[in-house]
């Protein structure tokens, strides 16, 4: 148990967790418009996953703490530095359509970690896209919403019919529903600046507001018109078993509640695929 736990840290803290579960939600988008599988694109978006998470969270730290890192935290950069390298090496067997596409969200991912916006606007010393009150889960849901849903269907060259618009926007809602437990347990950390959904509104109508994303994201499936029941019998356990998991969700949460278990889901939602 002492092995597997500094294993599992590794695993969470160095992004490979969410990577995965990235890579599922795409996987689940190629299932669903049974598209034909891209594994170029397929790595990229994993090892791109990695990069962009690991800026994200560990950009500040390395910038001003770079002398005295933590040994694990030089680690993880170390191994960021490897995905960034292999994401590079799998965008150049990707089309120049994919690769623009790719280009918006690697901006909106770079301006959201680094500093550029007047400081006037911010408590804090952060003055960047992520330090935007009430931004961020907009911001995660969208560009999930675009890797997972838009960029494998433009890779395919799949028609952007209303089927696909309609994916997106459950896509939005359910990552925006898998973030809440997220802000939930960061309540005691979060500056009042973010203006988070649990500082504004409060757990309790955070839960709900979760139950009702859930509900439309539900509904939206049927004004699909391929309305596959297979597909909609999967969605309703996934938004049922993520629901559950947001009311469990508190200030003190387990190490592991929602870093793995919860952003585990969409590896289940592909697993539930597999298995039916």
């Amino acid at each position: 148990m002492r092995l597997l736990k500094p294993l599992l840290d590794f695993y969470i803290n160095s992004s490979i967790h969410v990577a995965i579960s990235i890579v599922s939600l795409l996987l689940i988008t190629c299932i669903e418009f049974d598209l034909a599988l891209d594994l170029n694109l397929l790595w990229f978006v994993f090892f791109a996953s990695i990069t962009g998470y690991n800026f994200v969270k560990y950009f500040g730290i390395a910038k001003f703490h770079h002398r005295r890192l933590a040994s694990w935290l030089q680690v993880i950069q170390v191994f960021s530095l490897l995905c960034f390298l292999l994401m590079c090496f799998f965008a150049f067997k990707l089309s120049m359509q994919t690769i623009i596409y790719i280009g918006v969200f690697a901006i909106v991912t770079f301006l959201y970690a680094i500093p550029f916006l007047p400081k006037r606007l911010f408590m804090d010393q952060q003055k960047n896209l992520r330090s935007i009150g009430g931004l961020k889960v907009y911001v995660i849901g969208l560009v999930w919403a675009g890797v997972t849903v838009l960029l494998p269907i433009i890779n395919s060259n799949f028609p952007l019919h209303a089927d696909v618009w309609i994916t997106t926007a459950q896509r939005f809602l359910f990552v925006i529903l898998l973030i809440l437990p997220f802000e939930i347990r960061d309540l005691n950390y979060d500056s009042l600046k973010l203006s988070t959904i649990p500082q504004k509104i409060g757990i309790r109508n955070t839960k709900i507001l979760g139950l009702i994303l859930g509900i439309a994201f539900l509904l939206l499936e049927f004004f699909k018109d391929d309305l596959d029941p297979k597909n909609s019998a999967i969605s309703f356990v996934v938004i049922a078993l993520t629901l559950l998991f947001l009311k469990f969700s508190k200030k003190n949460q387990n190490n592991y509640y929602s870093s793995f278990w919860v952003e585990g889901i969409p590896i289940f939602w592909l697993i539930l695929h597999f298995v039916f």
